[in-house]
């Protein structure tokens, strides 16, 4: 996220990306949530948890200035309080090594960050904590950053995943819903981000489907067919490799060829058994505008529409 000299890889998602999610999302969503609209978390007043300095993404009515004078305003002193309308929000994102695949210079991963970067700055929009769980091949490895609120965390976030650092380990314990409802401990929304172009996406889905009866849990399905669209070639046989596994296997020109329609059909499954077990699906692709918009309404349509018990 940060622009380093000695740094080689481009980020996924830089800070001009960010820029433009951020003003899509506050003039959509302004949209939304002017007047009277529905509630989807209760509570009342604000409790007052302690003063730190400003960052990046602060509102100015959070300053106290009264205290900032005593530090020559430098730096500016932030009055941090706890909303208890406020609804955490962690994306659950993929770190299979398949999503740094792609074509043109375009990974999977980049979708999939800027998935988290637009889910993070709706929360940021709300004042929302915000944070982070990656998860690799059966979720057998799972490391997370602690919800915070500010667009810093969001930056913070997005470099954990970019560059695979600064993530703390979470102690798998049982099952996949087991695990990630032991390190959520309180209710929350859980996007979970992915192309699901894993053996066992139907046991991953019940799994999400069982967190989903305390916590409010959707699906992100990163449209991945684009990394499929591979050139022709002229050989009647074509051998090609798995990057999680390493394994090789030999297909035919017709097969190859159908690779992407292949990958359309396994996530159009993925849908009809995500929609089966009451998880809602919505789906990303390479138009970042559309996306953006999408993806934004739909994050905030959940987190105003009010539950009912």
């Amino acid at each position: 996220m940060r622009t380093r000299d000695h740094e080689e890889i481009a980020p996924f998602v830089n800070l001009a990306d960010i820029t433009e999610i951020e003003l899509v999302i506050l003039t959509r969503l302004r949209e939304v949530t002017m007047g009277e609209h529905r509630s989807r978390s209760r509570g009342s007043g604000f409790d007052f948890t302690g003063l730190r300095g400003w960052q990046a993404g602060d509102r100015l009515a959070s300053i106290d200035w009264a205290q900032s004078s005593l530090t020559g305003f430098s730096p500016l002193i932030i009055r941090e309080f706890e909303q208890p309308s406020t609804a955490t929000v962690i994306a659950i994102a993929d770190l299979l090594p398949s999503t740094r695949c792609g074509v043109q210079g375009v990974p999977i991963a980049a979708a999939i960050a800027r998935a988290i970067a637009t889910i993070g700055m709706s929360s940021v929009f709300f004042q929302d904590p915000f944070g982070l769980v990656t998860f690799d091949g059966g979720f057998l490895h799972l490391a997370a950053l602690r919800p915070l609120t500010g667009k810093s965390h969001v930056v913070h976030c997005l470099d954990a995943y970019q560059y695979q650092r600064g993530l703390q380990s979470v102690r798998r314990s049982g099952s996949i819903s087991t695990s990630l409802g032991g390190f959520v401990r309180r209710q929350t929304m859980l996007p979970v981000v992915s192309d699901f172009l894993f053996d066992d996406a139907g046991a991953v889905l019940k799994e999400l489907s069982l967190l989903n009866g305390t916590h409010d849990v959707f699906i992100v399905l990163i449209d991945s067919a684009f990394a499929f669209d591979l050139p022709g070639v002229s050989a009647g046989w074509v051998e090609i490799a798995d990057v999680e596994t390493g394994r090789a296997c030999t297909i035919s020109r017709r097969a190859y060829e159908d690779l992407a329609g292949r990958a359309r059909r396994w996530q159009q499954d993925v849908r009809r058994t995500a929609k089966d077990l009451a998880l809602d699906v919505v789906t990303i692709d390479l138009d970042h505008t559309r996306s953006d918009i999408a993806l934004g309404e739909f994050v905030v349509e959940r987190r105003l529409r009010k539950t009912k018990n």
